[in-house]
């Protein structure tokens, strides 16, 4: 059979750093790995192409050409897939689909030939060994929990890595916690579920082998879910098989806050190669923190954990929110003092929206208080629920969150703020590719030159010249994001 596999586009968002992108020269943050993943899943016979409507135009000669088009996608990405789905039907190509979004909206999409939900390990052989024999079902769906030590390695060769800034890896699915509007547990369960060691350097060897080199993100919604397997096995397995092959890779991935708790995981991390960790802070708010069980941030100082974490190398992003039933009109203040004061320097923040699937959709539900289905972008200035805040004071105070955090001044003043704090570590830190000439050529011309931030971004050079010189990268790489976060969030302000 001829399978052609299609990743949907996502909007502008924060997370689609377009406009950075801009300045290296690549297409897309990420390559599409659900998609990869399941190219390895399939018949070896069977010929596969895969279209990343991110990176390349989606053309109807490419549908025309396959027996099936299989589409992975998040809830995010759900206009991108309806368009899709309308080009497929015209040209009377049929369609499998999975992911995130199918899995928890399945309903939505009767018009589907076959929707392969849940995880791919378990449901897609199924959906094979039906399709194999002339009567393939509408939905295949599963509430067991896959094995990923089964997991094959991604079929990279079937994207152009130099489109992308950073490639991917999954070492486990699952998260300890169980945070109300969070909709992962519901997706892949609450008990941590991991690759071997072997799995993982298998993996990595197979990125390195395709003449990758540059940062790799690794996926899992928490790396830190069972610290004990990380410390005892898979980090120090990677810092040798780093050490071996003279520092290929940057990492990053998304932890908890917890991670302050443990200085000797942290080393292990700097010293196989992390140097960024994703953390949901939320909210700084005591009670808005109980409302909505993120118990693992409540009753500790947020702001020394993130400064102690930085301390030891890792650059912290984390992930806001306003929008809770016990946020007060204080809390918009709060949130911008907190995010100055933090130092951190890539701050996503997002209106509560209530996913399907999570213990926030289910009691909204209850309490008649959902409105409509969410888009999966909170940062568009849009709630898909009744607020107990009026919505024009909350979406006011969101709008005046980004317009302060991401004003240049603002801005600049924290990338400072993280500077003085970090405390990099010197292996790895010097990878130098070709396109980051161009990428600070692009910089000092747009943002130096005819940029309203010049000054800012002058300032900022010179600083970081004189007293951290061996950070001038990174800075340069935080003016660039500053760029992209303004021209997102002055679209709400």
């Amino acid at each position: 059979m001829r399978i052609l596999l299609v990743y949907p586009k996502f909007p502008e968002t924060f997370w689609s750093f377009k406009y950075a992108l801009k300045f290296i020269s690549k297409k897309s943050t990420n390559p599409p790995l659900g998609l990869l993943t399941v190219a390895s899943m399939l018949p070896e016979k069977w010929e596969i192409k895969l279209v990343d409507t991110n990176v390349n135009p989606l053309k109807d000669k490419d549908i025309e050409w396959a027996d099936f088009v299989f589409i992975s996608a998040m809830s995010i990405q759900k206009e991108s897939v309806r368009e899709i789905i309308g080009r497929c039907k015209a040209l009377n190509t049929k369609i499998a689909a999975g992911g995130p979004l199918f899995s928890s909206h399945f309903d939505e999409f009767d018009e589907i030939d076959h929707l392969i939900l849940n995880e791919a390990e378990i449901t897609l052989p199924l959906f094979l060994e039906d399709l194999k024999n002339g009567c393939a079902k509408h939905v295949y769906a599963t509430s067991l929990w896959a094995d990923i030590k089964t997991t094959p390695i991604p079929k990279w060769g079937l994207i152009k890595m130099k489109k992308y800034a950073t490639m991917d890896i999954q070492y486990s699915r699952g998260c300890p916690f169980n945070c109300e509007f969070c909709d992962i547990t519901a997706l892949y369960g609450h008990t941590p579920r991991t690759k071997d060691t072997a799995q993982v350097l298998a993996e990595l060897e197979s990125l390195y082998l395709q003449k990758w080199r540059g940062g790799v993100f690794f996926v899992d919604d928490n790396f830190i879910g069972n610290k004990g397997k990380l410390k005892n096995d898979v980090l120090p397995a990677i810092i040798e098989w780093m050490a071996q092959r003279r520092y290929p890779f940057t990492f990053a991935t998304q932890a908890s806050i917890n991670l302050s708790d443990d200085e000797e995981l942290m080393d292990l991390m700097v010293r196989a190669g992390f140097n960024t960790v994703f953390i949901g802070i939320e909210t700084p708010d005591e009670q808005s923190l109980e409302e909505c069980g993120k118990f693992q941030n409540k009753s500790r100082n947020l702001i020394d954990c993130v400064k102690k974490i930085q301390g030891v190398g890792l650059q912290v992003e984390a992930g806001f929110i306003v929008g809770f039933d016990n946020d007060k009109h204080t809390i918009f203040e709060r949130q911008i003092e907190f995010i100055q004061k933090s130092g951190i320097v890539t701050a996503m923040v997002g209106l509560l929206n209530a996913l399907r699937g999570t213990r926030l959709y289910n009691r909204l539900e209850q309490e008649n208080r959902l409105l409509k289905s969410t888009s999966g972008n909170n940062t568009d200035a849009s709630i898909n629920f009744v607020t107990k805040m009026h919505s024009e004071t909350l979406i006011n105070g969101y709008r005046k969150i980004l317009k302060e955090v991401y004003t240049s001044r603002n801005y600049y003043a924290r990338v400072k703020e993280f500077l003085r704090n970090y405390k990099p570590s010197r292996k790895g830190m010097s990878q130098f590719r070709f396109y980051h000439i161009g990428a600070f050529i692009r910089s000092v011309l747009r943002l130096g030159i005819i940029g309203k931030e010049r000054i800012q971004y002058w300032k900022l050079f010179f600083w970081t010249v004189f007293t951290r010189p061996r950070l001038l990268p990174m800075a340069i790489t935080f003016a660039i994001y500053g760029f992209h976060f303004r021209k997102i969030s002055e679209k709400y302000w």
